[in-house]
């Protein structure tokens, strides 16, 4: 039975390391790291950050890849009653800066790496004050590390994480006590309307979707988690670092999703339940080093953040006995609405064969509204909106956008769905304008702030046009300037330069107007109109 109040994140920290003391709760490649040892970092990494300055509601930003790093940096963030800021180690400089100052985040924690490439240019528009560096292999002990040296410029003061967790025993450290409303995390997310925003996902939201996913997969005490959700991402949040915390059981990291790399540590490990988006499993699919004995081990599969294939879900079980099952919710919602229960197999929508999404969830309401907000009925297509002890409070520092998203009680998704008679949603639509590419959400505006920054673009728009692979593939298409000429290749390239690789365009077109309305307003409808042609 699911509780609508579970203990909060940093309790079943506490809990899991009593529980495992020597055992692994997390492991680096093949390494393994004992919750014993993760506890002494995290407190170590906690007393680190107090002396540096880093108390009670600060921001910290977190730049990295799914190395056990993270998952400590977080702990140690949140015993201090901070709060993380996690970014997509894809982020360009603009995009980076955006987030950190956006949450005035007042601390860095980065890969050494990551620093190099786009952290370091980035925090002069920030009010960082210190960066913590790690290496995604320092705590590897098969593999050797490469350490990248810390590029000049930067203005602040740069540490490294271990060593700063090694060498702090004589700070004073800080007793907080969290409560259920305490802010955790600040998740950036285009949400249903304008450029990111950071979602606060609050302690008590974490603890009950990472509840949900314990219960709803089955998890138990002999399970290992393949932890290949992105973890600055609500799905590795709670579907790998709150699952591990909830359970008390390992996690397997790898640093960078690799199909080949996955399907070995699944054999090594014996990882038996993961959550991730269904291009990964396509990869795992389309990989001749996956085998089905290799990732045999695998009993609970769930997939979210874009619409699944039927076919799609077909092809996975038959190449390697894996069954993908549907799972629905939103950076907003923390995780998972509905889920699809274990022993059942989601249907096919019978008219447009979209797959269900799922079940709603435990203490959760769920509804199709329309356009006044009032409830539709099983077969009516509207609006889902949500409530329950998974949604976040609002958006940082956003009260308008957040009166538009969380109004009458419920959050609105901007998604269109469709629910039947059993209980089963389907998502027929998303909001208008929003494109899900390998299941990142990306905001038309923001790419064609970038398109319009190039001297021969006069006029841009953005559309999603559907593709196999990623769900969908970001289009462009401009006019020009009068009298300017641009190859297409270099429009695509100067977005490439700025924007996260799921952003940028694969395409852009050049057309001598784009469609208008009456008023003056570009169409994209339009541009789309023009894919179905």
């Amino acid at each position: 039975m699911i509780a609508s109040d579970p203990p909060l994140p940093m309790t079943l920290f506490d809990a899991a390391v009593e529980q495992l003391a020597d055992r692994p709760f997390l492991f680096s490649f093949e390494t393994a790291i004992s919750a014993r040892e993760c506890a002494r970092l995290v407190d170590g990494l906690a007393r680190g950050l107090h002396g540096l300055g880093v108390g009670r509601g600060d921001r910290v930003g977190l730049f990295l890849q799914n190395d056990p790093q993270f998952v400590l940096a977080s702990l140690a963030v949140w015993k201090l009653g901070a709060i993380t800021v996690p970014a997509n180690p894809m982020l360009r400089e603009r995009e980076l800066g955006h987030h950190l100052a956006d949450a005035g985040a007042t601390a860095l924690i980065v890969l050494d790496e990551l620093l190099a490439q786009t952290a370091a240019k980035a925090l002069a528009a920030t009010e960082i004050r210190v960066v913590l560096t790690t290496n995604a292999l320092d705590l590897c002990d098969e593999r050797e590390a490469e350490p990248v040296p810390i590029p000049d410029g930067v203005a602040v003061p740069v540490h490294d994480l271990l060593e700063l967790a090694a060498t702090s025993d004589a700070v004073a450290f800080p007793d907080v006590e969290l409560g259920a409303d305490d802010v955790a995390v600040l998740t950036y997310t285009s949400g249903t309307t304008g450029p990111p925003k950071g979602a606060m996902n609050t302690h008590g939201n974490i603890a009950f979707a990472s509840e949900v996913y314990r219960e709803s997969l089955g998890v138990g005490a002999q399970d290992v988690i393949l932890g290949i959700a992105p973890l600055y991402h609500v799905t590795g949040l709670t579907g790998h670092i709150g699952l591990g915390l909830a359970a008390a059981i390992p996690t397997v990291l790898a640093h960078r999703f690799d199909a080949g790399e996955t399907a070995r540590l699944t054999e090594f490990h014996g990882a038996s339940v993961t959550v991730a988006a269904i291009t990964a499993y396509m990869a795992l699919a389309a990989d001749p080093a996956a085998q089905a004995h290799s990732v045999a081990s695998l009993t609970r599969c769930f997939s979210g953040g874009a619409p699944i294939p039927p076919a799609v879900v077909t092809s996975v079980r038959e190449r390697l006995g894996i069954q993908v099952q549907p799972v629905y919710g939103l950076t907003e919602t923390t995780g998972p609405t509905h889920i699809c229960p274990l022993d059942e197999l989601a249907p096919s929508h019978p008219e447009t064969g979209a797959l269900a999404v799922g079940k709603v969830v435990a203490h959760t309401t769920s509804r199709i509204v329309g356009e006044h907000d009032e409830s539709l009925g099983p077969g009516e297509t509207g609006e889902i909106a949500v409530h329950g002890p998974q949604v976040v409070p609002g958006y940082w520092h956003q009260p308008d956008e957040t009166a538009h998203t969380f109004r009458n009680g419920l959050m609105h998704t901007g998604d269109i769905g469709v629910t039947d008679e059993d209980g089963w949603l389907y998502l027929v639509d998303r909001s208008k304008d929003m494109i899900v590419a390998s299941g990142f959400k990306v905001w038309p505006r923001e790419v064609e702030d970038v398109l319009y920054e190039h001297p021969a673009v006069r006029e841009a728009a953005v559309i999603g046009v559907p593709d196999e692979y990623r769900g969908e593939t970001v289009w462009g298409y401009v006019s020009l300037q009068p009298g300017a000429v641009v190859a297409e290749s270099e429009l695509i390239q100067h977005c490439r330069e700025r924007l996260a690789a799921y952003k940028y365009p694969r395409t852009v077109i050049v057309l001598d107007e784009l469609p208008k309305t009456a008023s003056g307003k570009i169409m994209r409808r339009e541009l789309r109109a023009r894919q179905d042609s």
